[in-house]
């Protein structure tokens, strides 16, 4: 997956530092409030194959913790676990202390307190933006028209895209296609928020566009979940960082701790990988 330039990055660092003050200082707030969600000796098996390897996780409210690790590590799956997308084999998910993944949830019902945003944005073609956004509220919650419409306004209008509410996704960038589905997902009204490598497909212009949009959220205090190859980003709005190694967790910890001092040769490696430091030869010199 495209990882966002070096310098994209460090400016996308440099902007959260002082966002990201509040944000911990809302999240020292909520470190005595009830979990959100609780994962409790998970395993996801496909066929044969162990993808997620008693997986033990808990976030409170308020809280942004950021899961890195190589592809295909599990990451993802984890995510489409948590949001039913996945069936799981064994262990226990608890959202606000009630385990959804069981054979008699309604998934639907949970997916709306559980809003999830992907690479691909997953916008319809043939629907304008406003009728995008509108769908879930009037066809899965029975809202009031009026009420929803106002909602997606406002939303729309905070993510500098009010003018494009009668756009189709094709007359769209990457970018704000990805931002009309973060507001999509708000205007369900959730209790979480997922993003699953959300800028992995986007150029590095379009990718900050995005990730500001994720950082006032983090900075209002929305719980979140973020699966990304962005360090800079995952090291300036994680209040926790989750590193996952062939589908179990290898260190959890904070964003400095974590960046300083990786505890695995698997970390430190992975880490490497966005550090280049070859000087390039020239002239067959």
């Amino acid at each position: 997956m495209q990882e966002i330039s070096k310098e994209a990055s460090q400016k996308a660092s440099q902007n959260a530092s002082s966002q990201k003050t509040s944000t911990q200082k809302a999240s020292a707030q909520n470190a005595s409030t009830k979990e959100v969600l609780k994962i409790e000796h998970l395993y996801k098996y496909y066929g044969a194959h162990l993808v997620l390897d008693d997986i033990n996780l808990s976030v409170k409210k308020g809280e942004v913790l950021t899961l890195l690790g190589p592809s295909g590590c599990g990451k993802s799956t984890l995510l489409r676990c948590i949001n039913g997308l996945e069936e799981t084999q064994k262990g226990a998910i608890y959202l606000e202390g009630a385990q959804i993944n069981t054979p008699k949830t309604k998934w639907r019902k949970v997916r709306e307190q559980i809003g999830m945003v992907f690479q691909n944005y997953e916008l319809f073609p043939h629907l304008n933006i406003e009728e995008n956004i509108l769908l879930g509220p009037l066809k899965v919650q029975k809202r009031a028209r009026k009420e929803a419409q106002e909602e997606a306004h406002a939303w729309l209008k905070r993510v500098g895209l009010e003018s494009k509410i009668k756009a189709y996704p094709k007359e769209l960038s990457g970018g704000q296609k990805q931002r009309v589905a973060i507001v999509r997902a708000l205007c369900m009204n959730p209790k979480m928020m997922l993003f699953d490598e959300v800028t992995a497909s986007l150029d590095p212009e379009m990718v900050r566009e995005v990730l500001d949009v994720m950082l006032e959220l983090a900075d209002e205090g929305m719980t979140m979940i973020i699966v990304t190859h962005e360090m800079g980003f995952a090291k300036a709005v994680s209040d926790r960082i989750v590193f996952v190694d062939m589908g179990k967790i290898a260190q959890e910890d904070t964003p400095s701790e974590f960046f300083a001092n990786p505890k695995t040769k698997r970390a430190r490696n992975f880490l490497q990988s966005f550090d280049f430091k070859v000087k390039r030869t020239r002239g067959g010199v």
